[in-house]
């Protein structure tokens, strides 16, 4: 049971639950992301390692984090109170460096990285917060609990969200277990959904809305790799995303839909001085 720090391009911090043969690897500065989770010897995340070294570039890979919006606004642009802002997709979180502040190996192994507003983040989005994550990992379990706060003096509105990147070699042996019965595409038209998706499109990017329990799941039958899913209440959508010829697909967790900042719909509003807290909950099992 150790948490291992090392310099390599970026300050790595490698999380190794030995007895389970279970190890995290976390990188603070390229936007507090997972890059890798290795269970029994075996790689659950694809990570395209190009662009992962290319600090300009947004990772495809691990698990990214998105604050305070999830997808993307129209023209990348939402207003408040009166005045525009830009925001890219998924936001900025993703992109900017985390600081640890603790590490706990008594128990289950924990990692915890803030990211603070600065003036680059009050430029885009004119509140005061702080974001905690807490990364811990017990054998076949990894939890991601979260902790958003409000420091302005008025309510802050965010929605927050992960999109995990699956390894997977034959997308066609696939199989979900999604808590809908339907979803949204990006033309904003609504199919009937029976645990599959035709993977021969050359994308897929679909979202199922209001979400009627709190774990969804996937089986790789190729791999023999189950993997679940579970999150709290917060979270109100789940974003299906994969491109065609490339060895992932996402499920995505998001706590609104795209554009939520604008439309309000599932968005979340922290009251001054408060904190909302979540959690996400990844669990492997190979059948």
């Amino acid at each position: 049971m150790a948490i291992a720090r090392s310099l390599e391009q970026y300050e790595t911090y490698t999380i190794t639950d030995e007895e389970a043969q279970s190890q995290v690897v976390v990188v603070p500065e390229r936007g507090g992301i997972v890059t890798s989770w290795s269970y029994q010897n075996r790689e659950i995340f694809y990570l395209d390692t190009e662009r992962f070294k290319d600090p300009k570039l947004s990772v495809r890979g691990g698990i990214p984090i998105l604050f305070p919006i999830c997808g993307n606004l129209p023209d990348n642009t939402y207003t408040y109170q009166g005045k525009e802002y830009t925001l890219k997709q998924h936001g900025f979180a993703r992109n900017l460096p985390w600081s640890v502040t603790e590490q706990a190996t008594d128990g289950p192994l924990s990692l915890t990285l803030i990211l603070n507003s600065n003036d680059e983040t009050l430029a885009v989005y004119p509140f005061d917060f702080q974001v905690a994550f807490t990364y811990k990992l017990q054998g076949d379990t990894l939890d991601i609990q979260q902790r958003y706060t409000n420091n302005s003096p008025e309510p802050m509105p965010f929605s927050a969200g992960f999109h995990p990147y699956f390894k997977v070699a034959d997308k066609n042996q696939l199989q979900f277990a999604i808590p809908g019965s339907e979803y949204q595409d990006r033309d904003g038209v609504v199919h009937p959904f029976s645990g599959t998706f035709n993977m021969e499109q050359e994308e897929i990017d679909v979202a199922f809305r209001q979400l009627q329990a709190d774990s969804a799941s996937f089986t790789d039958t190729a791999s023999q790799l189950q993997v679940t899913l579970s999150y709290s209440d917060i979270y109100s959508t789940m974003v299906f995303w994969t491109v065609k010829g490339k060895d992932f697909h996402c499920l995505e967790p998001w706590s609104a839909p795209r554009n939520a900042i604008n439309t309000g719909e599932q968005l979340t509003q922290i009251p001054p001085g408060e904190t909302v807290e979540a959690l996400f909950r990844l669990a492997v099992k190979f059948l």
